[in-house]
């Protein structure tokens, strides 16, 4: 920006036109002067490409149901206790405090560089004592022969700094848009704060759900041993099958001891995201696991525009932007004027009055001469900043799209593949039935059995993760669900048919004769 091209320039032009008063003309000169401003015309960084997805298909554009809280999306699961986790975290998780205490700092800030805009008023009073040798020819000592004075003063001063070339405005707005993206942190911060605790809720609940499914299997694997031990008493089956039986018994309930160790795993997660220790936190197992919900949800390119950590890049870029201003305004002079007013005497009697009164009123012009290339460098620093705010915003617009992307593909697959794991798992059931049927009628040895429990029970145990995963994974969000930006939620509509409501128990076995 030249000289020519500034509102400072067109300023001056008009006031050369100006006729008539002079305080008219001042008025209108440090208005206009005051509208200055050195920053580049802020624009939003472009993106190369379009905002579109290689595997969105089935997202279409939804229309946002009232009846759905947009603020509190974790409500939308209709568990009440994840309901009070979550508003327990909002108030005592400590990441969150860090992130609202950073913005706190960021208003404080932006007042203190508002405040910069206007004059200031100073007050002082003082008394000083001082003494001079006897020497000295100075006639204030006449009247006082020890060589000792008081001095008692009261001044009341007023200071205004012109923001003459932005530099005040300029700064304000760089640290408006540094605390615009402080919220947007805290908003991010908070955000992924709640996402952790609801999949950590989730993952405990399908451990409960996993839980029930070992204590029902272990039950009928301890009825299968007494069944091949008096079978073998009888002289019907081997060891071999006692054997058997004993090993399948004994490797399910370590599988149920180990779900113990990652239960506790993710109470502690809790515990601590709730901003407690894990001794003061305890969860009891649950009977339900909370439904999928089906929820509208808009395309995804738009609900990219709603993620804090893009918009916090944005902020970053627009106060980075402001900060070019600041430090080209450098260049020019500084304008400042002050008026000062008080009373001085060697009395403290008479201090207070109108002959020992004493005023000052006048402008300061302050330019730097020479720097050794000071300023140039500070332009150019800057500027690099301003660039590198720029790539890290389009690099987060550039991952919110891959991280998008995957989730499509994630979503798509792990949908198709609970729909085949269900479809095993009722296969698998049968198969049981019907080898149970012939073992009940001596077609087949019990080791024929032991294997398609074994395989009965790995269908079913394996349709769980996915229904965990599928519980988790958000469309709009980044691993672990951190940037939901979303009001409504994780979920992609008519997505599966909740693989959590599968039946996950295996049938009893039952074959004592």
């Amino acid at each position: 920006m030249t000289f020519a091209q500034t509102p400072l320039h067109r300023a001056l032009q008009v006031l050369s036109r100006v006729r008539g008063s002079r305080l008219l003309g001042a008025a209108l000169g440090a208005a206009l002067l005051s509208a200055c401003t050195l920053a580049p015309d802020y624009h939003r960084p472009e993106m190369a490409g379009t905002a579109q997805f290689k595997h969105a298909e089935g997202w279409t554009q939804a229309t946002p149901s009232d009846a759905i809280a947009r603020g509190a999306w974790w409500e939308i699961y209709g568990d009440a206790q994840l309901n009070a986790l979550v508003e327990e975290l909002n108030r005592n998780n400590q990441s969150v405090a860090q992130a609202e205490a950073q913005y706190r700092q960021a208003q404080a800030l932006v007042r203190s560089s508002r405040a910069g805009l206007f004059p200031s008023l100073d007050l002082s009073v003082a008394k000083n004592r001082s003494a001079q040798g006897t020497g000295s020819s100075s006639s204030s000592l006449s009247n006082n022969s020890s060589g000792i004075r008081d001095t008692y003063n009261a001044q009341l001063g007023v200071s205004w700094e012109i923001d003459l070339w932005g530099k005040l405005r300029e700064t304000l707005n760089a640290n408006q848009a540094s605390a615009q993206a402080s919220l947007a942190d805290l908003a991010a911060m908070r955000l992924s704060q709640q996402s952790e605790l609801v999949q950590n809720y989730l993952q405990l609940r399908v451990i409960d759900e996993q839980k029930r499914l070992l204590q029902a299997t272990v039950a009928a694997y301890e009825r299968s041993l007494r069944m091949n031990q008096n079978q073998y008493r009888a002289g019907i089956a081997g060891p071999d099958a006692v054997a058997q039986a004993r090993t399948q018994l004994k490797s399910t309930e370590a599988d149920l001891i180990d779900l113990i160790w990652q239960r506790a795993q993710f109470e502690n997660a809790i515990a601590v995201l709730l901003g407690k220790t894990p001794a003061q936190f305890a969860l009891a197992d649950s009977q339900a696991i909370p439904a999928l919900p089906q929820i509208p949800v808009a395309l995804p390119s738009q609900l990219l525009e709603r993620r804090p950590d893009i918009a916090a890049a944005e902020r970053n870029v627009m106060a980075a932007n402001a900060n070019i201003g600041v430090s080209r305004a450098a260049y020019f002079p500084d304008l400042s004027l002050s008026l000062n007013g008080g009373y001085s005497s060697s009395s403290f009697n008479n201090w207070i009055e109108l002959p020992n009164r004493y005023w000052s009123v006048g402008p300061q012009l302050a330019l730097t001469l020479f720097d050794a290339g000071r300023r140039s460098a500070e332009v150019d620093r800057t500027v690099a900043v301003y660039d590198q705010t720029v790539a890290q915003y389009r690099q987060t617009v550039l991952d919110g799209f891959k991280e998008v992307e995957n989730l499509l593909v994630q979503l798509k697959v792990y949908g198709d593949e609970a729909v085949v794991r269900q479809e095993a798992l009722e296969a698998a059931r049968e198969s049981l039935r019907l080898t149970e049927n012939q073992y009940k009628a001596g077609l087949i040895g019990y080791l024929d059995v032991v294997n398609v429990q074994a395989t009965a029970l790995s269908k079913t145990q394996c349709a769980q993760p996915v229904a965990g995963t599928l519980g988790r994974q958000c469309p709009i969000g980044g691993s672990a669900g951190r940037w939901l930006g979303c009001p409504w939620g994780f979920r992609r509509p008519g997505l599966m048919c909740s693989p959590w409501h599968m039946s996950t128990h295996l049938p009893a076995v039952d074959m004592a004769i």
